[in-house]
């Protein structure tokens, strides 16, 4: 008796295995179920986080990964150090975990074995399968990806519809059970789109639960697996991965050695807390190229929001809409439209020049626009040949001469097989004038015919480009790709991504106020956006032609978005005739940072607002920016991450009192004052507003006259 009693405890301790959090907050468990199902728990302060979850993978080929298991082996190690990424929003990050490596073994499957690895990191919880090379396992195809989400109960979502190709869905905030009557509304007209046709919303996932705990799901590493969206049972409040299929259907393809990216739940009782997680940085790999000397932060101004709002200017040279590559571009007939000229970047040059920016971008400089949206053409760009009336070599000397560069920017129209056929020769071409950054696009359905956006395929494809242009010293900003998931880590020159509805989109609809509050809770956990903000002419009819258009934002809440929304790569959007009307407002965009020694959350509530401080780089300089949704709210900023007993000079900008977002948007005050460590600021916002503040040093001289907060 007392044999089969220690045999039975011993069998249940081999199959069952907790680990906690460093800071003992958080609680993992993982078991097997009685058919040999690999199971998953997360609790945290004791509070049911994921209850009791499969996990597994379906396969086409071989038998699958969901049951008759037992555990052969477990590990627990824990790691404690800190990195400094190249850019990003602190100097220095904390990697803190406890991990346990649970080795499982198929015995029907001559022993075929998988692991699963756990980091539980005092801001949540990250895992992903793993499979070993060995002699019953070398290739697969993924049918399906099994994880479950099983959550605690109806929670407020804030979500986008899945789908295969965008993920530019304005948000819709509901509780879980509700998605099902919602779907329909919430999927909106958004070119080359693939509405899932099972109930389905996209990651990062972002939660509350009625007792207050904010819950992220989302997912890191992403690199040779399609991206993940979630299944949603409405009625259990379950979540499950839906992986994006390819053109023949099938989910993935898999050769060993090789592991899952990583499923990442991060969790807090304060909204803020979600922010500041570093989880999924952590879970990538570090860089390895060896020289990252090149890669930096751009502030930049482009030959772009023209051709959304004012309504004088396009990408295309000609009128014909029946072009191919071969023809003699120099034979059509001019729409006298075309915005990329070699008269008008000159102007743009010189304005990036006089106010100190880095680059100016340039859309439509290249032959093909004329017939390329909405046909599915395999060759519509070469990336390399010029429209008649854009002059690369002058213009390469022009901007030389003025300290400015030109970005780059290869729309590929959705053909992924164009750009690859053509990449080398077109980052070349970028070295040799002097082009160091390019904005890529992926606008329309993706060839290869019947690939997704986030398809496996695209996913690599994505990556092959930031390796490729790392040969060149080339960044890359990439729009319309998958959403990003901390990749930049380790491809740093892969500085940006757009992968969600943009400014463009407020001359196509318009964004309502309350978006910018959700996307740094959900499409900025993955890394950096370049979401274009600096909109100042937000009213588009002001352009007379015909649109009743508005930016549904205050002046003031455009500037805040330079620290709200996380990139080292910023643009000043609207255009420069616009800035010159508000030179005042203006300075902050040419005075704010792009790189940042530490960031501190001050407030924030997913949907409502967010506040956030943060210091430059090797500088004694700190920018403050909050954005609050279609409510006026009081922001609340502490200056006690200010050096103590010395005191620095703020300038606040301010909505004004008779501002929003639809009445007097333009309207604000600036005003400076001494702040010191023990300052606080109570600042009102207006409907739809903002608040944003600089803090320096400053000589007696300069501060002589000002008034302490």
């Amino acid at each position: 008796m007392f044999l089969v009693l220690f045999l039975c405890t011993f069998t249940a301790l081999v199959q069952a295995q907790v680990i906690t959090s460093p800071d003992t907050n958080f609680t993992m468990k993982f078991e097997l179920t009685k058919n040999g199902e690999p199971t998953y728990q997360l609790t945290y302060k004791k509070k049911p986080v994921i209850k009791q979850s499969k996990l597994g993978l379906e396969t086409q080929d071989v038998s699958s990964f969901m049951e008759g298991f037992t555990v052969t082996d477990t590990k627990q190690t824990t790691v404690n150090n800190t990195w400094e990424p190249i850019m990003g929003e602190e100097k220095t990050i904390r990697n803190h975990y406890n991990e346990l490596l649970v080795t499982l073994a198929q015995k029907d499957q001559k022993g075929r074995h998988i692991n699963i690895r756990f980091r539980l990191f005092n801001d949540g919880l990250g895992f992903r399968y793993e499979f070993p090379e060995q002699p019953e396992l070398s290739y697969f195809i993924i049918k399906e990806e099994k994880t479950e989400f099983n959550l605690a109960g109806d929670h407020k979502i804030f979500w986008i519809r899945g789908d295969y190709d965008t993920n530019e869905y304005a948000y819709t905030t509901s509780n879980i059970s509700e998605i099902p009557q919602l779907i329909e509304k919430a999927t909106h007209d958004v070119h080359a789109q693939y509405p899932i046709d099972t109930l389905s919303v996209q990651t990062p996932s972002m939660m509350k639960t009625a007792d207050g705990l904010y819950i992220n799901i989302h997912e890191a590493a992403l690199v040779n697996y399609p991206a993940m969206h979630l299944n949603v049972d409405p009625k259990n409040y379950k979540m499950s991965s839906h992986l994006t299929p390819d053109a023949v259907g099938n989910k993935g393809y898999v050769q060993t050695d090789a592991h899952t990216p990583w499923r990442t739940i991060v969790v807090s009782d304060k909204a803020t807390d979600i922010l500041e997680s570093r989880l999924i940085l952590n879970l990538n790999e570090p860089t390895k190229y060896e020289d990252t000397s090149w890669i930096r932060p751009v502030k930049y101004i482009g030959v772009w929001w023209e051709y959304f709002v004012a309504g004088k200017s396009t990408w295309a040279y000609g009128t014909e809409t029946n072009v191919k590559l071969s023809d003699d571009f120099n034979e059509l007939t001019p729409n006298n439209r075309h915005g990329a000229t070699t008269e008008n970047v000159k102007k743009h040059i010189d304005f990036a020049a006089k106010h100190g920016f880095d680059a100016v971008l340039v859309e439509g400089w290249n032959i093909g626009w004329e017939d390329w949206f909405g046909n599915w053409k395999e060759n519509v760009f070469d990336f390399k040949t010029p429209y008649p009336d854009f002059d690369v070599k002058e213009l390469q000397q022009y901007a030389a001469d003025k300290g400015v560069e030109i970005m780059m920017h290869h729309e590929t129209s959705g053909s992924a097989t164009n750009y690859e056929r053509r990449l080398n020769e077109a980052f070349q071409f970028m070295q040799d004038h002097g082009y160091s950054a390019v904005k890529t696009g992926y606008v329309g359905k993706i060839i290869p015919r019947g690939e997704h956006h986030d398809s496996q395929w695209m996913v690599n494809h994505y990556i092959h480009v930031a390796e490729t242009a790392a040969k060149y010293k080339i960044m890359i900003n990439s729009h319309e790709a998958v959403r990003p998931t901390g990749v930049h880590r380790t491809y740093p020159n892969w500085i940006a991504q757009e992968s969600a509805r943009g400014t463009e989109f407020e001359s196509m609809g318009g964004l309502a106020p309350d978006h910018t509050t959700i996307l740094p809770f959900t499409r900025l956990m993955g890394g950096p956006m370049d979401y274009t903000p600096g909109i100042f002419q937000t009213d588009l009819s002001f352009y007379g032609t015909g649109s009743n258009q508005r930016v549904n934002t205050t002046l003031v809440k455009q500037l805040a978005y330079y620290v709200t929304m996380y990139s080292p790569l910023q643009m000043a959007a609207d255009l420069p005739e616009n800035y010159e009307r508000f030179p005042d407002a203006f300075q902050f965009i040419k005075d704010v940072a792009l790189d940042w020694d530490n960031t501190w959350v001050q407030e924030a509530e997913p949907g409502d607002y967010v506040t956030i401080a943060r210091k430059a780089k090797g500088k004694n300089e700190w920018y403050v920016g909050g954005v609050t949704d279609e409510n006026a709210r009081t922001a609340t900023v502490r200056f006690d991450f200010l050096p103590k007993g010395k005191n620095y000079i703020a300038t606040i900008y301010a909505d004004a009192k008779d501002a929003s977002w639809n009445k007097n948007p333009q309207k604000y005050t600036i005003r400076k004052v001494l702040v010191n460590s023990k300052s606080v600021l109570k600042q009102a916002m207006a409907p739809g507003g903002g608040v944003a503040v600089s803090v320096h040093e400053g000589s007696k001289q300069d501060m002589k006259g000002l008034k302490k907060l």
